[in-house]
Order: structure tokens, then C-alpha cells, then sequence
């Protein structure tokens, strides 16, 4: 087997780092900075990397995972199977190719009957009925726990909340997947309402439906008028139900809204015409829709087909083409993100591009700019790549104007004015000042999150209010906040003021690894802190490494190493850090994790278990042993809950021990 190169190793980690950061920004903050072919360019080249060193795929990389893991906002909701993610194909050729493996594996030489239906930019979500009562509604969240958002799914009208008396008799557990989303004229309703409250108006419908899903408070989604589309069911082998047909037709009797385009297909000639039929009449939809899902109709096909790590072999999603039009370049500005991600952004003579105005376009970075050779007043290509954020192509040079000025990327933040650094191995350029007003919001949410500081009570619209009242400069503002600052502010009662002191009191006293991690430094991750938090013991010794003593950690490398550095050098970082010691915050000595009973012992989890899947990943893993997403003959042992799926019949076939909690903690 061959090994990699040291540059291949910081490549990959790179690539893992940037891939789950735009997963959390897509899926957990509604707010993507890239576009869809952008992401499938980074990870693409990941599996590229994984494909030819098989050696460095591990659990956690985006490889073996579906979206992004839960916010903390809500309660988890464990998927009894799976919600998987779909591989994609960009054409007839592609789809061709995809079509000779099915038929490959089925071993069959006939055409294979396919179900087609509009891929809908939305958001995935599944239903839980049971005795035909709706009784849970969770988010895809990574694909095997989402978010419960039961209340706020309750109130969108295309989601009957009782089934028939006979389905309900026939099928006591029936989990039903599909897609929320939000029609075109309701989100230029919704925007016209928020401007007019001097809100920002929402960027598309995507946005839109995610954020009004996710909402705290239930009413907020009910206002916003989301549509529910059924397309499936979880399970394939229930008693009548051979097909997908067969399960479009008990979801149409069950009420449930159907797509209108939902139609089957067969062979790889009728799959084509489909889908030029839907891309040419996709502009008079009033949703969105980035492609078409084309789906094995029957079951046993499906269940012979089987999966690869994130997605199934027996489904793939067409991908439709970027539409381009020709417009100018009025201007280029600066963008700061909320990650500290400085990025070009072209302003645009307003034009129409895949049915919607376009004024705006991302050029993504220095490389970008530099590479299309950018001037202002320049004609030039756009596409919404995705059908979400507009990009540059090409410069029509011919109609360059003489003299055209070329805009330079700044060498200090726009926002804040520190220096910008531009860590090796990475196209942006980034702002590494936590006081920085134009990161500051993403920065205190990701502060006071679940896996750092966990102060309850301090959403992104109370930080919003705290930084527009310039009670909060910093993060380390939070700790001195006072009852009499609190109270004026909209919806800060004294009660809720209260608990929300409270919290920030309890937080002072935090473990090491959860401090490390809400400083929010790039590219460290929950896993990157405990291993520091491991090695240096206290946060002085942390804060005064070299990078010399950082790159010699496994798991850290070069590139993450300059990162923590950068980060301690950093003035306004350094006040932080002065502003929460005098504070009273508490910071702890680290015991590093000791070896475990578990230690070397590889675990997979599956079914429905007393307490969410974290729970007892983190024992297992706080006892040495690693808990992966998928069972191979490497793994050691099965923790099965109740309604397992296919997993446990694979460790059968394998030879992997079966356990039950009682046994797992007999263990420990």
C-alpha cells in the first residue's frame, strides 16, 4: 500500500476542516458562504485523496458522514434508519455510467424501472407516525441524528397530522421523509414584510425554509406558510410495499402533498428525456429545484444495491447545468464572514440569472481575482452555480474599457483594521481578531454553544442586540454583563434575565478541552481541543507553545499549529483572554485521558437506544474505544438498540459481537 506524502496528509486535513465548516455554515446557520459546485470541488478532491489512500479515511471525516452533527438549538432526534445523502452526476454520459453499475450489480441486462422526482431545495426532514399519530418531526441533521422540531413542523398545513384508520391498523411505526420548502412568491412577500421592519431581507427560498424551520419559537414558522412534499417512507420491507410506486400511492391516499412531477421511468433514454423536460420547464415553477433524484423503483433491487458509506448505490441526483448571462462589474468590495473569511465581492449591473436578479457575485478569494484578472467596468459570464450564490466565469475581454482599474485585496481587515493572514495551504485570507464587528455574531453563538462555554439562553438574536448596544465588544464581555444592562432590552423580563446570569455564572467553571474549543481558533474542533487540552494540561502552557511543539502532535500538523499561534498573538485575542480571567473565569488543569478499558476495541452503534447515540459515543470514547459510522469485519463490537436495521444482520455475516447497553456498561 502506498503511503502519503506529508503534504498530501496536511491537504487532506485542510480539506476535512474547510468541508465541515461549510457543512455546519449550510446546514446548522442556514448561511453558506460557497456555492454547491464550489463544496463539490472540495469534495470531490477529499474522496480523490481518500480513494487512492484508504489508509487515511477515518470516522469522522465528511466522507462518512451526511450533513452536519446538531446545533444544540434542540433536542436530538435519533433516525431509526439512516437519512442518507445522494452521489451526484452532471450528465447524460454520467448518468449512463451509473445506470451500467446498477444493472452490473443487479446482473441483469433489461432496462431498470426508475422513479424520477424534482430534487426541491429545501430542507429533508421525517416524520415519525405512530398508530397513525404524528408524534415526532426531525431534521437529516449528519444523517443518523437531526433535530426535533416536532412543534414547528406541526404547524405547516400539507402535513397531515393523523393517518387513516386502516393504515394506522396495517403500519403502527410508518417514518415518512420529504422536503420543506418555500415557494418563490412567499419569499418575495415575506422580504417585502421584513424590509419594510428594516430586517435584512432573506438571500433565497432555501434560506428561507431552513431558518423559518428552525425557529424557537413555533408562531415564527407558522407565518412563513411552509409546504411539506412527501417522496418516501425510511423502511423497504413493510407488508404491501414492494416499490416506490407503491409508496407514492399510500402517501397520495394518506393526503400527504405529492410532487406533481414525480413520474417513473425506465432505461437510461427515458431517464433523459425526464430530465430535459424538467430542466426546461423549471423556471416556471414557483419553488426551486437544483436537479432531479432518480431513484430504483423496487425494493428488492434497492436492498441487493445496498450503500457506500454516506449514500445509497440505488439512487443518484442529476445535477442540473449553470445557467450564464453576460452583465458588468460596477464595483468590488470586501466581504468579512462570520468565520473571519475575507472575501471579493463583485457588484453587478442587476440581471435575471435562473429566475431570480442578481446584483451581487462571490470571487472567492485573492487566487480568484487574481485568476480572472478582474477590472472594474469589466463584461463577464455569471452563473448561480447551485441555483444559490452567483459566480464569475469568464472576462469578456474584448469589451475591456482602456484604462480599466484593477481592484487590489486589502492587506487589513475592512471591518476592524487588524492585519489579515492567509494560513498555508488556504485560498482565503482571514481576520483573526475575535473583536472584529463583522465576525463577532457567529463568533459569541459558537462561544456559548453545547461543546464550549454551553451558556443556555444566549441565541443569535439576543447576541445580535448585545452587540448592536455595544454591551458586547468581544466574547469576554459576556461574563461581565449586568442585570441592569440585560433588562432594557426587548424580551429580557426579569425572570429570564435571571436565568440567563445564572448560566454565565455556572459556565465560569468549564473544562479545559470546552474552553480550547470555544475560543473558536481555526480549524480546532472538539476533537483537536481535548487532544491539546491532553498534551499541555493547563491553557498557559497552551497559549505559550511554539509551533515546533505543535506540529509534532498527531492530529495537529503545520497548518493548525500556525493557526494557534496566530490566534495567542493576536492583541484583541489577548484582551479576551485578560477580560475573562478577570471575570472569574476558571482556568482549569486538564487530567489527560487515561487508557481506557475500551481502549483499541472499534464499536458501531445501531437502533433505538434509552438515551441519544452521543451519550454513549462519549463513554465509549472517554474509556479508549472509537466509535465508527459503518460495520466492517474490523469492527469489535455492535451496540444494538431496539429496531437495529440491517446493520445487525451485516454483524452476523461478519462475525461482530452483538452487546446490549446493560453489557456495554458491564464493560465499563
Amino acid at each position: 500500500m502506498v503511503e502519503p506524502d506529508k503534504k498530501i496528509r496536511e491537504e487532506l486535513n485542510r480539506l476535512r476542516a474547510e468541508i465541515n465548516r461549510h457543512n455546519q455554515l449550510y446546514y446548522d446557520q442556514d448561511n453558506p458562504e460557497i456555492s454547491d459546485a464550489d463544496y463539490d470541488r472540495l469534495f470531490d478532491r477529499l474522496l480523490e485523496i481518500e480513494r487512492e489512500f484508504p489508509q487515511l479515511i477515518a470516522p469522522d471525516s465528511p466522507s462518512q458522514r451526511v450533513g452536519a452533527a446538531v446545533s444544540g438549538r434542540f433536542e436530538p432526534a435519533v433516525h431509526r434508519v439512516p437519512m442518507l445523502s445522494l452521489q451526484k452526476v452532471t450528465s447524460e454520459e454520467e448518468f449512463a455510467e451509473f445506470d451500467r453499475r446498477v444493472r452490473e450489480l443487479l446482473e441483469t441486462e433489461d432496462d431498470v424501472e426508475y422513479v424520477t422526482e424534482p430534487k426541491l431545495d429545501g430542507l429533508a426532514v421525517e416524520l415519525v407516525y405512530i398508530n397513525g399519530n404524528f408524534m415526532k418531526g426531525s431534521t437529516r441533521g449528519d444523517g443518523t441524528t437531526g433535530e426535533n422540531i416536532t412543534a414547528n413542523l406541526k404547524t405547516i398545513e400539507t402535513i397531515p397530522l393523523r393517518l387513516s384508520k386502516p393504515t394506522a391498523a396495517r403500519y403502527p411505526l410508518l417514518e415518512v421523509r420529504g422536503e420543506v420548502f418555500m415557494h418563490r412568491s412567499t419569499l418575495d412577500t415575506l422580504n417585502c414584510t421584513l424590509q419594510e421592519q428594516g430586517v435584512p431581507p432573506l438571500a433565497n427560498p432555501r434560506n428561507a425554509a431552513a431558518g423559518s424551520l428552525r425557529q424557537l419559537d413555533s408562531k415564527v414558522t407558522e407565518e412563513r406558510k411552509l409546504i411539506f412534499h412527501a417522496y418516501g417512507i425510511s423502511a423497504t420491507d413493510l407488508i404491501g410495499l414492494g416499490s416506490q410506486n407503491d409508496v407514492i400511492k399510500l402517501l397520495t391516499r394518506e393526503k400527504f402533498e405529492i410532487n406533481e412531477s414525480i413520474c417513473p421511468a425506465k432505461g437510461v433514454a427515458q431517464v433523459a428525456t425526464v430530465f430535459g423536460r424538467l430542466d426546461e420547464n423549471r423556471e416556471s415553477l414557483d419553488y426551486d429545484i437544483d436537479g432531479m433524484v432518480i431513484k430504483v423503483n423496487r425494493f428488492d433491487q434497492q436492498e441487493a444495491l445496498g450503500q457506500i458509506s454516506r449514500a445509497p448505490r440505488w439512487a443518484v441526483a442529476w445535477k442540473f447545468a449553470a445557467e450564464q448571462v453576460e452583465t458588468v462589474i460596477e464595483d468590488v468590495i470586501f466581504s468579512v464572514g462570520r468565520t473571519g473569511a475575507v472575501t471579493p465581492v463583485a457588484k453587478l449591473k442587476p440581471v435575471r440569472v435562473a429566475g431570480a436578479i442578481v446584483s451581487n457575485a462571490t470571487l472567492h478569494n485573492q487566487d480568484e481575482l487574481e485568476r480572472l484578472d478582474i477590472h472594474l467596468g469589466d463584461h463577464v459570464l455569471i452563473q448561480r452555480a447551485g441555483d444559490v450564490i452567483p459566480d464569475v466565469v469568464e472576462v469578456i475581454l474584448d469589451k475591456r474599457q482602456p484604462n480599466a482599474l484593477r481592484p487590489r485585496f486589502p492587506k487589513n481587515c475592512p471591518s476592524c483594521d487588524s492585519s489579515l493572514v492567509r494560513p498555508e495551504n488556504e485560498a482565503a485570507h482571514r481576520c483573526l481578531n475575535v473583536a472584529c464587528p463583522a465576525q463577532l455574531e457567529g463568533c459569541l453563538f459558537h462561544f456559548a454553544s453545547k461543546g464550549g462555554f454551553d451558556i443556555e439562553g444566549l441565541g443569535d438574536k439576543l447576541a445580535r442586540q448585545l452587540i448592536g448596544e455595544k454591551l458586547v465588544t468581544d466574547p469576554g464581555d459576556i461574563f461581565s454583563l449586568t442585570n441592569e444592562q440585560l433588562l432594557p432590552l426587548e424580551l429580557m423580563a426579569e425572570k429570564r434575565v435571571a436565568n440567563l446570569l445564572g448560566a454565565i455564572e455556572r459556565s465560569k467553571k468549564i473544562e479545559l478541552p470546552k474552553l480550547i474549543y470555544a475560543l473558536g481558533i481555526l480549524g480546532v474542533g472538539e476533537a483537536a481541543a481535548r487532544l491539546l487540552a491532553d498534551e499541555f494540561g493547563t491553557f498557559g502552557s497552551l497559549q505559550s507553545a511554539d509551533i515546533e511543539r505543535l506540529e509534532q502532535l498527531q492530529g495537529i500538523g503545520p497548518v493548525i499549529a500556525r493557526n494557534i499561534v496566530a490566534f495567542f498573538d493576536n492583541s484583541g485575542n489577548s484582551k479576551m483572554i485578560s477580560k475573562m480571567r478577570e471575570a472569574g473565569v476558571v482556568f482549569p488543569k486538564h487530567q489527560a485521558t487515561q487508557q481506557g478499558q475500551l481502549s483499541g476495541k472499534s464499536f458501531v452503534i445501531t437502533g433505538t437506544l434509552s438515551r441519544p447515540r452521543n451519550y454513549f459515543k462519549n463513554l465509549i470514547e472517554a474509556a479508549g474505544g472509537k466509535v465508527s459510522s459503518s460495520i466492517s469485519a474490523h469492527t469489535n463490537y455492535l451496540l444494538c438498540g431496539e429496531n437495529p436495521g440491517s446493520k445487525r444482520d451485516k454483524a452476523h455475516k461478519l462475525g461482530v459481537e452483538i452487546i446490549t447497553e446493560r453489557q456495554l456498561q458491564d464493560f465499563l
